[in-house]
Order: structure tokens, then C-alpha cells, then sequence
């Protein structure tokens, strides 16, 4: 098929049905050709086995760290983007349906022609070529572990996990080559190049904000490649053995020094409670003995009262009599009890006289209002 055939107006424009059975007219042949060299072979004529099937390059990869393919690896919309990278091109039947959450990119003689999306499509065999397959779903894509250096000179092990997923399919197939081993390498890079900024306890305390800073740092450079980072998660963050003994040794040592701040707060709240205790107790009996003096107060001065009113009578005064004399002889009998010597009035006959003595006494004490006893 010569390039003179196409309309020459606009050649990445639909041809024209007699363009097409043209097109058609010169593909039969080599199919036939085709088919008859796979029956020759062995192989099935019906499958796509028997077809020349064109490549994008070399299968082994000649960059570092790219993945190897066999031959027989195909582009499946399943696959993983980064299979899907470097794959071989499928074969172009004339028709091709595309399912959802996919595109396909076509060339046109080399060129880049459209970008299918989800449905059936018609195109040109020969003339038409399936350049890339790529599926729009997020994937994760792990990025191996490497070692970084922290602000405070300590080497540590880090890996994570990267999510992409292809939003302009042109520009990941012509962007860059392999896309997804560039945002994985510039992953790499632009982690040990965070870690770097702060120090290895912040690295653990500032995860979130580490994986917020790498994924605004990856998508400006992943724009211009037809990805999109839509988060990046650390997994493990793997010290020295050195470095580990010596956080464990801190922590206990940590752990040990909240203990005893602990214990030493509670002997202070219990010193504390006691003491109030103790001070609660003393207002306590202080308030309870003052009433009770008011209270025996209040009871003398209300008996006093009484007596006092009861010795304005003649039956009082004769009541008052009869008790100074029983108080008189009973404490008399109690002297005499107490000790080995006693001192007797010089009348102890008579006990009458011993009684107005102490009524006398009385009436000394209680001034003008106990004068008539």
C-alpha cells in the first residue's frame, strides 16, 4: 500500500469507504501469504500467531532496572502499567473494541493518529497501527527499599508505595520512555532527598507530612508524562541495628521516667488528701467542742437560772439547805477517804452548825440576792 493512495487533504481524517476497500483490496493478499506461511509452520491460520506481529523495540530492556519481556508477551488490558509500557504491539484486525476504564493509541504510518476510548472502533489494517494499551484504573506500584540519609548523618532503610494512574494516554506514551519506571526512579529520588531535610525522629513523627511533600514534588514532573500521583505511603522505615537499640533504650528509659513521675504525683495527691483529711478532722472536733461548750453553757446558765429563781422561795431555800448539807458530808467522807490526815471543825457533833457555816459561805458568794438564807 503506497502513502499516494491516502487523500491528500487530510490524511489523520476518516477515509473514505473506497479508500478503504482499497486499502482492503492490497491487505487480502498479504494475509493470504500470512496465513499460508503459518500453515507451513504448524500453526493455525485463524490465530493471530500466524500474523507478522511488530514490535516497538528490543524485548530486553536496555536501560538499568526495566523489566524483561519474552517475545510472546502481549499488551492485555489486565496487565500492569508497567508491563503495559513495554509490551508488544497487538495486532491490527480492522476492528477493535476497547473496554471501559482503557485506551488505545493508534498510529497512522508512523505517526500519531487518535486515542480510542471504550467502545468499538474500525480502522485500517496496515495503514493503522496499535501503538500503546493503557488501562485509566489507579494502581499501586511498590517502590523497593533504598537507603537514606537524615538531617542527624543516621542511614536508614525506607520503601513505600506509590499510586498513579494514567490521565492523558498521549502523553504517557510519548512523554517519556517506560513512564512508570521514571515516576518510580523519581519516587526514589525524591524521597531520599526529603529525608534528608529533617531529622530521624521527625521521620517517624512527620510521616503524613513526608508522603504529602513527595507527592506534590512527583506530580510536577509527572504532569508533562500523562500520570497523575494520587498518594504515596511509607511502609517501613528500618534504623541501624545501632540506632534501633539506642530508641529502645530511650524509650525505656522514657517509659521508666514517666513511671516514677506517676508514682511520685500520687504519693503527693495522697500526701495532699491526708493532710486535708487531717485538717478537715481538726475543724471538725474544733466546731463540735465549741458547740458542745455553747450547748453546756446555754445549759448552766439556763440551770443557774432555774436554781436562782427556786432560791427566792422558801421551799428553795430549804431545798438548798438539804444539798449544800448532803454535798458537805459527802465530800467530807471523801477527804477522809483520800489521805491519812483529816481536819476536823471543833464541833463535828453537830452538823447543823457545819451546814449554816457552808449556807453562810453562800450567802457571801451570792451577795444581796442570797442574804436572807
Amino acid at each position: 500500500y503506497d502513502a499516494a493512495h491516502t487523500p491528500s487533504r487530510d490524511r489523520r481524517s476518516f477515509p473514505r469507504p473506497h479508500a478503504i476497500m482499497r486499502a482492503a483490496s492490497y491487505a487480502r493478499p498479504l494475509l493470504t501469504r500470512a496465513a499460508k506461511r503459518g500453515a507451513t509452520a504448524g500453526l493455525d491460520p485463524g490465530t493471530s500467531s500466524a500474523l507478522p506481529l511488530p514490535s516497538i523495540g528490543p524485548q530486553i530492556s536496555r536501560t538499568p532496572g526495566h523489566p524483561t519481556f519474552s517475545a510472546t508477551a502481549t499488551r492485555s488490558y489486565n496487565a500492569s502499567l508497567r508491563d503495559l509500557a513495554v509490551a508488544p504491539r497487538p495486532v491490527n484486525f480492522g476492528i477493535k473494541v476497547v473496554p471501559e476504564r482503557a485506551a488505545v493509541v493508534v498510529e497512522r504510518f508512523g505517526k500519531f493518529h487518535k486515542t480510542l476510548g471504550a467502545g468499538i472502533h474500525l480502522l485500517i489494517p496496515l495503514v493503522d497501527q496499535i501503538a500503546y494499551v493503557w488501562h485509566l484504573k489507579e494502581e499501586a506500584i511498590p517502590i523497593p527499599g533504598q537507603t537514606a540519609v537524615t538531617k542527624d548523618n543516621v542511614a536508614i532503610s525506607i520503601d513505600g508505595v506509590l499510586y498513579v494512574r494514567v490521565t492523558d494516554p498521549h502523553l504517557a506514551s510519548y512523554g517519556v520512555e517506560n513512564p512508570i519506571y521514571a515516576v518510580s526512579q523519581l519516587a526514589q529520588t525524591t524521597m531520599r532527598s526529603e529525608i534528608g531535610k529533617i531529622s530521624l525522629d521527625k521521620t517517624f513523627e512527620e510521616r503524613a507530612t513526608l508522603n504529602s511533600r513527595i507527592v506534590a514534588l512527583i506530580n510536577e514532573a509527572a504532569n508533562a508524562w500523562g500520570l497523575q500521583c494520587l498518594r504515596y505511603e511509607i511502609r517501613d522505615i528500618i534504623p541501624p541495628p545501632g540506632i534501633k537499640q539506642a530508641m529502645e533504650m530511650q524509650a525505656e528509659a522514657e517509659r521508666r521516667k514517666r513511671a516514677t513521675v506517676l508514682e511520685s504525683e500520687a504519693e503527693r495527691e495522697a500526701a495532699v488528701n491526708r493532710a486535708e483529711g487531717a485538717k478537715s478532722a481538726v475543724m471538725l472536733n474544733a466546731e463540735a467542742e465549741a458547740e458542745a461548750i455553747v450547748v453546756k453553757a446555754k445549759a448552766t446558765a439556763v440551770s443557774l437560772k432555774v436554781v436562782g429563781a427556786e432560791l427566792r422561795t422558801g421551799d428553795g431555800r430549804e431545798a438548798a439547805r438539804l444539798r449544800v448539807a448532803e454535798q458537805y458530808l459527802r465530800e467530807f467522807g471523801n477527804i477522809a477517804k483520800a489521805g491519812n490526815t483529816v481536819l476536823l471543825p471543833a464541833d463535828v457533833g453537830n452538823p447543823a452548825t457545819m451546814v449554816a457555816q457552808a449556807m453562810a459561805a453562800l450567802g457571801a458568794v451570792g451577795g444581796s440576792g442570797l442574804g436572807g438564807l
